[in-house]
């Protein structure tokens, strides 16, 4: 008994010093957040193919893009991707932005957001691809009835001394199965136009399908971006792009419906709270 009595004693003597000598062990530092990072870096973006919101002049494509750069070594680098654009009878058009890949490697382009813009609504609708399933939508300005021109200056010197345009008629050919004229652009900028010491020579070479109102193949080089060909695989086709509420989750197309505010209540106007739209699937049956 007395040593029963005795070890109880010393148990509870002894657990307090354990106590405090749990509170004593110092915590560790946390380690400070590391990023890599570098000075002097560029981001350039490519210009792609302009899509007029055209009505009763439906079509798909399958849009070739290649991007040649050239080195001040000379050497180039070389980009492609293909993504699916799509018009419908109202004029509304679909694009898929896909990313800019290095020609014949071994980077596996994905697509970044989806684009629909609507000229009757006058809304683009940006769709990023990733879960959260958001869409910006923003105004956009033309209507199915806007037109739009593509040529260049004509042949004779720029306003302001700025260089000199030749302007050159290629002829018609055929792409596609659709009736083209060819046009090449030349301009030449003087030096001091925008910050060059020497003549800069920009050159474009396009051909226009007037039935769609869009350039099927497209050309264009100069020293400081490189060269770039876009090339259309064009497939007219009659109104079909159609709604479809129960398409799967991974359906290509979408098309944006009614918008609604994130918090489920329509707020005042001019709270400038985020809107989140009612995205439904929707499917091009080709």
């Amino acid at each position: 008994m007395r040593t029963l009595t005795f070890a109880l004693l010393l148990l509870v003597a002894v657990a307090p010093i354990h106590v405090r000598a749990q509170a004593q062990i110092p915590s560790l530092p946390v380690p400070p957040q590391v990023v890599h990072d570098e000075d002097g870096g560029v981001r350039e973006t490519m210009e792609s193919i302009v899509i007029p919101p055209m009505a009763h002049a439906p079509f798909t494509t399958m849009l070739q893009s290649e991007w040649v750069r050239t080195l001040y070594t000379g050497g180039t680098i070389t980009l492609v991707n293909e993504r699916r654009i799509a018009r419908d009878s109202s004029g509304r058009v679909y694009q898929e932005r896909w990313l800019l890949v290095p020609k014949n490697g071994k980077v596996q382009s994905r697509m970044s957001p989806v684009q629909i813009s609507d000229p009757v609504k006058h809304t683009l609708a940006t769709c990023m691809m990733d879960d959260r399933k958001v869409c910006d939508i923003t105004l956009y300005t033309p209507s199915n009835t806007t037109v739009f021109k593509f040529e260049g200056p004509q042949t004779g010197p720029l306003p302001n001394d700025a260089g000199f345009a030749t302007h050159e008629d290629l002829g018609t050919q055929t792409i596609a199965g659709l009736d083209t004229k060819g046009t090449r652009d030349s301009t030449i900028y003087n030096p001091g136009f925008f910050g060059n010491d020497e003549k800069v020579t920009v050159e474009r070479e396009y051909w226009y399908s007037e039935q769609l109102s869009l350039n099927l193949v497209s050309k264009r080089s100069d020293r400081a971006m490189g060269r770039r060909r876009l090339r259309s695989a064009i497939s007219p086709w009659a109104n079909r792009m159609r709604s479809c509420s129960s398409c799967p989750r991974d359906s290509s197309l979408w098309i944006i419906g009614r918008r609604r505010y994130g918090s489920g209540r329509k707020a005042s106007a001019g709270r400038g709270r985020p809107q989140t739209p009612d995205v439904r699937f929707i499917r091009i049956v080709e």
